[in-house]
């Protein structure tokens, strides 16, 4: 939905796109360009959740009670902070899943044949500055979204925790870890939808197509108007509450197995 156009067509809907996709491609439309982010979630949630830890540890370093509890601002600053490792794999893995979910909107035979041959392609055309084209959006993306994603993990966490009347966090029901960390992600795409759909559209383009991140917006806007910014949202907030849940109940699961690491 964010590499196409707002109105007009029945692909403008969540049920709209499905029937589309459905029709022309079967179950397995519904899945193209799922093995990038397949591949990469596993070292970009590592790297997401290593790079809070690390934002955390420097917070502390900067402040006067380096043992003390962390402030909602600390949290943010960390959260923050864990977007700049990430993106070194974040942005090559959105290039090229989008490239690969946009060649099902054009007609003939598929340019990529999959995730290696489309990595491939873009490598021989730009190097890696092609396969990290897009980096900059990606940040803008991905920074506030964490500060929102970890900021609200932590906040709703703790508000559960005083419910609770535990003073372990540790201890908290694996379904309060899932709440939290469900309403974490809607809060994370709440203020990453805009810049994805910039980076989505800037990544698919063809080159020379944009100036630069002024231009997509601009020309975005124009052609489209403010709507266009929000395409996806809908899709994006479903799925955000249960991957997220998951996400989170499987990284506290995974921080008690390999405590003992400490």
């Amino acid at each position: 939905m964010q590499t196409g156009t707002v109105g007009g067509g029945p692909g403008t809907s969540v049920l709209g796109a499905m029937r589309q996709t459905l029709a022309q491609e079967g179950v397995r439309g519904l899945y193209r360009g799922v093995s990038a982010p397949l591949v990469a979630s596993t070292p970009i949630y590592a790297i997401s959740f290593w790079g809070y830890d690390i934002g955390q540890r420097l917070v502390r370093f900067f402040k006067k009670d380096h043992d003390g509890p962390l402030n909602l601002f600390d949290i943010s600053v960390a959260g923050g902070f864990s977007a700049l490792p990430t993106t070194v794999v974040m942005a090559p893995t959105e290039r090229i899943k989008c490239l690969l979910q946009v060649q099902s909107h054009s007609s003939g035979k598929p340019k990529y044949s999959g995730m290696p041959d489309c990595a491939m392609q873009v490598y021989r055309q730009g190097g890696i500055p092609s396969l990290y084209k897009g980096t900059m959006l990606t940040l803008m993306r991905d920074v506030p979204g964490s500060i929102a994603w970890f900021g609200t993990y932590e906040v709703i966490k703790r508000a559960l925790v005083d419910m609770q009347g535990i003073e372990d966090p540790s201890k908290l029901s694996p379904l309060a870890v899932m709440t939290a960390g469900g309403f974490a992600g809607i809060a994370c795409w709440g203020v990453s939808i805009a810049p994805d759909v910039l980076k989505s559209r800037y990544q698919t383009a063809p080159e020379g197509k944009y100036s630069g991140i002024l231009d997509v917006y601009k020309t975005l806007v124009n052609t489209e108007g403010y709507g266009a910014l929000f395409t996806g949202f809908r899709p994006a907030m479903i799925r955000a509450f249960p991957a997220n849940a998951a996400c989170f109940l499987g990284m506290e699961v995974g921080r008690k197995i390999f405590a003992f690491l400490d």
